[in-house]
């Protein structure tokens, strides 16, 4: 049972568009709304994006990013408080949260895929070669 569990937590890791694809499925069948579902998803899904981008470098790679990972993120919040202080003079802290979180999905998706395009072209090469 824990090496299924194992198997299955790492998959998720790899590939958080399957965690996206199958939350956006529940939350669609939960809630029956397109745009709330999808946001829900991304929520969830930048989470494993947070472990998957990581774990993905320090793979092909062997180099640790996670503290660098964790800087642009925080540089990002930054960046959005600030805009958002500039523009509205009154911070609300919920709809915030909510949009630096989607920025952080947004930013770690391509992140991610850039990651794997290059992991593949590399594999590509050394294979051919």
């Amino acid at each position: 049972m824990k090496i299924i569990l194992g198997y299955l937590l790492s998959t998720l890791i790899f590939m958080p568009i399957v965690v996206l694809l199958i939350s956006y499925i529940i939350f669609r069948k939960v809630l029956k709304k397109k745009g709330n579902s999808f946001g829900l998803a991304a929520d969830i899904t930048t989470f494993v994006l947070f472990f998957s981008v990581s774990i993905s470098l320090s793979t092909l790679w062997g180099a640790t990013i996670s503290i660098i990972a964790i800087v642009i993120s925080i540089f990002i919040a930054m960046l959005i408080t600030y805009i958002d202080w500039k523009t509205k003079k009154e911070i609300e802290v919920l709809p915030l949260l909510r949009k630096i979180w989607r920025i952080q999905f947004m930013y770690l998706f391509f992140l991610y895929t850039i990651v794997w395009i290059i992991g593949i072209i590399q594999s590509i090469i050394i294979f051919t070669t």
